[in-house]
């Protein structure tokens, strides 16, 4: 078993790059299905579900050619079949992505239900009314599968009864292909749906709205070969700004777009932090005992769920009392009894989490329960008295690239240690 051994109470400083977008490329890697020609995809994470993704698209028989560690070339002309293989595809939510590229390209997607982090139930529903809008008829199989087919994908207007990156994301992979124009209300407008329109649009699709409430998509039945360098990831700079602040420490995140940070930027200055912005970077600083604040998750460009386990570590340590209302998952408080362990003082009572800052959180041994919460659980062991123990670090690797060396290049005391599985 393998955890990171990490000893706190250490500034961090220094200057950190952030990787390309998880969100993104897991979306932007199933899009290069629908090329008639090969695509290079730059600025790739070295994460475990972009080698998932890279595997999936193998097991279809697209041809992926590894330029560097950071790049690939996919060539979607091999592609020889539309099942996405049932073990691959449990292993990472966006997964699902496969059904809008397979179907938008192909006709038909057969496609497990995915996998991925745990916040309770991830119905599909609105995914599925999608393409039933687009002219796909659904069928549900044995072991937790569906199939997706239609001769002739027709465009629609599609209205979404609540904003879903998800079925944003699907939809526009299956329309971009179809007859005639598609238009998604409600759409949602985070950063990685913008990118995965710009993708789309470097190929020779015609997407307009990406990043509002109402996109429209003009099918066209040929995309050309592109090349695409995938946007910084947002919540990796947002959790190396906590990572800062946590350890009163003074660090320059480099390679990140503020603007996709504001809401994150906005939490940390109200709880005390300095925060500077510059065209491509951000410097984060902090040496006073942090304040409370509230906190609501909310779809872009409100607080991101995504970076709620973080700020719920700087808030556990913070002057007073802190509210957390989670949005977004039902279920994403799972983190929270690891962080009692460690001297927290968090009640939850439904979607709401009340914090009653403490003067120092102590080193324990933890575990990462999902990819955030593990986040939140080196954040928590980089500001803790004594040496922390994490276990289960396969999810914090499925979203986060180089962590010990980044953060060792900071200054931090982290290690990667094996452990007997008997321990």
């Amino acid at each position: 078993m393998r955890k990171y051994r990490i000893k706190g109470g250490i500034p961090l400083s220094g200057a950190v790059d952030i990787s390309g977008a998880k969100n993104a490329v897991v979306a932007i890697l199933p899009a290069a299905l629908l090329a008639d020609e090969p695509c290079r995809v730059e600025n790739i994470p070295n994460i475990k579900d972009v080698a998932v993704s890279l595997k999936l698209l193998e097991s279809l028989g697209a041809k992926v050619t590894h330029i560097d560690d950071n790049t690939v070339e996919i060539d979607p002309t091999t592609v020889g079949t539309c099942e996405v293989n049932d073990d691959l595809a449990r292993n990472m939510r966006a997964s699902y992505y496969f059904i809008g590229a397979l179907l938008g390209k192909h006709g038909r997607a057969r496609v497990p239900m995915p996998g991925g982090c745990w916040f309770g139930e991830r119905p599909i529903d609105l995914h599925l009314k999608g393409f039933r809008a687009l002219g796909a008829e659904v069928t549900p199989l044995e072991n937790d599968c569906i199939e997706v087919c239609s001769n002739q994908l027709m465009g629609n207007s599609i209205y979404l009864d609540t904003v879903s990156v998800g079925a944003t994301v699907n939809i526009m992979l299956a329309a971009v292909r179809a007859m005639g124009m598609t238009i998604i209300e409600n759409a949602a407008k985070e950063p990685h749906i913008v990118d995965l329109a710009n993708f789309l649009n470097t190929m020779g699709a015609d997407i307009r709205g990406a990043g509002t409430d109402v996109i429209k998509i003009r099918g066209t039945q040929y995309l050309h070969s592109a090349t695409y360098s995938i946007i910084p990831d947002q919540i990796e700079a947002g959790t190396y700004m906590a990572m800062a602040v946590a350890t009163k420490g003074d660090v320059l995140v480099r390679n990140v777009i503020p603007k996709h940070l504001e809401s994150i930027t906005a939490k940390l200055i109200e709880m005390g932090a300095i925060v500077e912005e510059m065209d491509d970077a951000v410097r984060v600083r902090c040496s006073d005992t942090l304040q409370h604040c509230n906190i609501k998750t909310m779809p872009h460009p409100g607080f991101p769920t995504d970076m709620q386990p973080q700020i719920a570590v700087l808030l556990s340590t913070a002057q007073g009392v802190s509210h957390i209302t989670e949005g977004i998952w039902e279920n994403r408080y799972r983190y929270v009894d690891e962080l009692r362990l460690m001297g927290a003082d968090i009640e939850v009572r439904g979607n709401t989490a009340t914090i009653t800052g403490v003067p120092q959180l102590t080193a324990a041994d933890v575990m990462a329960v999902d990819l955030r919460a593990g986040a939140a659980m080196v954040i928590a062991g980089l500001a803790a008295e004594g040496t922390t123990e994490i276990g289960n670090i396969r999810y914090i690797e499925r979203g986060y690239e180089n962590i010990v060396n980044k953060l060792t290049r900071l200054g931090a005391e982290i290690s990667l240690i094996e452990v007997p599985d008997e321990a």
